[in-house]
C-alpha cells in the first residue's frame, strides 16, 4: 500500500533558498492548474519551477465549490472531466485532498428542465459519461425532506468533490518530492527572449533561463499576455459562497437545486452557493472587451450581475504595460480578496433551507468570495501563444477549473513536451476568439 502524505503544514519546511538558473519549464501561477501542470512534469524527469507572486492556492483555487463533476459542462470539455475524475482518484491514493465519489445531482421541477438534461446526456453518451435520469421516486431516496416538488434529476454516481484548502497545497507536495521547484511570494514580472522565441522568465527574484513559459496566472492571465502584445479576451467576475457549521443533515450527493448548490464537506459541514452570486464588476476592461461579452452579458444576465463601483477606478491604476526591471502589479496586488456578496449567499442560504427544512437550524461558519477568470464562450483556453513561441496559455477556466485541474495539468505538459495530449484541446485554442 502506498504511503499518504501528510497534509498539515505549509507544503514545504524548507522551500529552495534560490532560483535555479535554468530550467525546462517555468509556470507561472501556484494555483490547481499550474501545480498539475508541474506535477506531471516532474513525474516525467522534466526540471519544473513554479513561480506564485502570493501562497499557493490563495485565490481562486481555494475558494471555489469543491466540484469535481461531468454534469453539466460544455462537451468539449467532458473528456476532461472523465480523465480528471481518474486522476483525482489517483492523487487520492498518495495525498489527501478530500477527494471522494459520493455523486451529484441537477435537480428539476419542470418538462423543460428534464428536456435540458435529456439533450445534455444524449450529447454527452458518446464520451462515455456514468450519468442517467431519475425520476421523482428515485431522487427522493436520495435527498432529505424537501418541500420543492423535484420531478426527477440528471444523475451521476461517480461524480465527486474534493477539498480546495487541501487540494493544491497535497499535490504541491507530491511535485516537491518528484523533484519540482516551487517559489512562493516570488512574482514573474515578464520573459525575455531570443531569436523570436522565449528564453527567460524574469522574475521579482532574478531571471531563470527556460525555453518554454507556461501562464497558469487565474485572473491575471490577461495582464501578463498583454504586457507581451498577446490580446487575451478575459474578464473577472466574482462568486461568492459561505460554508456552515457540521450538521446532520442526511445529504450526502452534491446537489445543483436551479437556484441554489449544495455539496457535503469533509468537515462535516456543507458549502452552499448559487449561479446568480456571480457579480461582474465593471472595469475597463469591460469596454475594451465588450465585442467580445456582449452576447454572453445577454444571454447570462440571470446568473451574472453587473455592478459598477470602485473596483472600475482600482483596475484603471494598473498600468497595463510596465516594464520587467521595475516592481511590477503583481507584486503591487498579492491576492485578490474580494468581499462576498450578501445578497447573493444570503437568497442562497434562503433556498437552501425552504428546499430542505433539515437545514432550518444550521449555522453558517464563514462565507467569501473569490475572481473567477472568464472567457467569452465560458471555457478555457490551453494552448501555444500565436506568435511568442515558447509561451503557453491555459487560464480563463470560467469556473469549471477545479474539478478539470489535474487533467488540464496533465494536457497542458504533454503540449509543452511535444506529445499529443490524451485530450482534444482544438476547442481551447487561443485565435477561436479572432483575437
Amino acid at each position: 500500500m502506498k504511503q499518504v502524505l501528510a497534509t498539515e503544514g505549509p507544503g514545504d519546511a524548507c522551500p529552495p533558498p534560490r532560483l535555479p538558473a535554468a530550467v525546462d519549464v517555468a509556470i507561472i501561477g501556484g494555483g490547481i492548474v499550474g501545480i498539475s501542470a508541474a506535477y506531471a512534469l516532474a513525474r516525467a524527469g522534466v526540471r519544473v519551477a513554479v513561480f506564485e507572486k502570493g501562497t499557493l492556492a490563495c485565490e481562486q483555487s481555494s475558494r471555489n465549490w469543491g466540484w469535481v463533476r461531468t454534469l453539466g459542462r460544455d462537451l468539449p470539455e467532458v473528456p476532461l472531466a472523465l480523465r480528471a475524475n481518474q486522476l483525482w482518484q489517483d492523487i487520492q491514493a498518495l495525498a489527501d485532498v478530500g477527494f471522494r465519489r459520493n455523486g451529484m445531482l441537477y435537480l428539476q421541477e419542470t418538462q423543460d428542465d428534464a428536456a435540458g438534461h435529456q439533450s445534455w446526456l444524449d450529447g454527452a453518451k458518446s464520451h462515455g459519461v456514468d450519468a442517467r435520469m431519475l425520476d421523482s421516486h428515485a431522487v427522493r431516496q436520495l435527498l432529505p425532506p424537501s418541500r420543492r416538488p423535484w420531478t426527477g434529476a440528471m444523475y451521476s454516481p461517480t461524480d465527486g468533490v474534493a477539498e480546495p484548502h487541501l487540494a493544491t497545497a497535497a499535490i504541491a507536495r507530491l511535485t516537491r518530492a518528484a523533484g519540482g521547484l516551487i517559489y512562493e511570494n516570488c512574482a514573474a514580472r515578464g520573459v525575455e527572449r531570443s531569436a523570436g522565441r522565449v528564453s527567460a522568465l524574469v522574475t521579482e527574484r532574478g531571471t531563470v533561463a527556460t525555453p518554454a513559459v507556461l501562464v497558469a496566472a487565474g485572473a491575471w492571465s490577461r495582464l501578463f499576455c498583454g504586457n507581451l502584445g498577446a490580446d487575451f479576451p478575459q474578464l473577472k467576475v466574482r462568486g461568492s459562497v459561505l460554508r456552515t457549521e457540521p450538521i446532520d443533515a442526511g445529504l450526502d450527493v452534491a446537489i445543483n437545486g436551479k437556484d441554489f448548490t449544495c455539496r457535503r464537506r469533509a468537515d462535516g459541514g456543507y458549502t452552499v452557493s448559487q449561479f446568480g452570486a456571480s457579480m461582474a464588476d465593471i472595469v475597463p476592461d469591460s469596454f475594451r472587451l465588450l465585442p467580445h461579452f456582449l452576447r454572453p452579458w445577454l444571454a447570462n444576465n440571470s446568473f451574472v450581475r453587473l455592478r459598477f463601483g470602485k473596483r472600475f477606478f482600482e483596475e484603471l491604476a494598473i498600468p497595463r504595460h510596465f516594464a520587467q526591471d521595475q516592481v511590477s502589479p503583481f507584486e503591487n496586488h498579492r491576492m485578490l480578496d474580494p468581499r462576498p456578496s450578501a445578497h447573493g449567499i444570503a437568497l442562497a442560504w434562503k433556498r437552501l433551507r425552504h428546499a430542505f427544512p433539515v437545514f432550518e437550524h444550521a449555522r453558517i461558519a464563514h462565507s467569501w468570495a473569490g475572481y473567477i477568470d472568464v472567457t467569452p464562450d465560458a471555457m478555457p483556453v490551453m494552448d501555444a501563444v500565436p506568435g511568442l513561441p515558447g509561451l503557453y496559455l491555459a487560464s480563463g477556466f470560467s469556473g469549471h477549473g477545479f474539478g478539470i485541474g489535474p487533467a488540464a495539468g496533465e494536457a497542458m505538459a504533454q503540449l509543452i513536451r511535444g506529445q499529443t495530449p490524451g485530450v482534444d484541446l482544438h476547442p481551447f485554442r487561443f485565435d477561436r476568439y479572432g483575437t
